[in-house]
């Protein structure tokens, strides 16, 4: 009998190819967020959880400068960075 392929834990390896700055669109995001009044982390994790851009802002370009990124690499970059330090 065979094991299922839900007994073994699954490799992810990223695609190393040229990305979007993920920090500077999310600078931007986070900024557009904050001067329309939003609470930025919330809007932000709200995005990231559904995928619906509709939480992100489209002021200052916004909405369209997070669709450029994947939800996955931006995931990535926050949690590279956060267990970096």
């Amino acid at each position: 009998m065979s094991k299922s392929n839900l007994d073994h834990t699954m490799m992810f390896k990223a695609l190393e190819t040229e990305q979007p700055d993920v920090r500077a669109i999310l600078e931007q995001v986070y900024k557009a967020l904050d001067e329309k009044g939003y609470n930025p982390i919330d809007q932000l994790v709200g995005y990231l959880m559904t995928g619906d851009p509709a939480y992100i802002t489209s002021f200052h370009d916004a909405r369209a400068q997070i669709k450029k990124v994947d939800r996955d690499e931006v995931l990535e970059a926050l949690l590279r960075n956060y267990l970096q330090k």
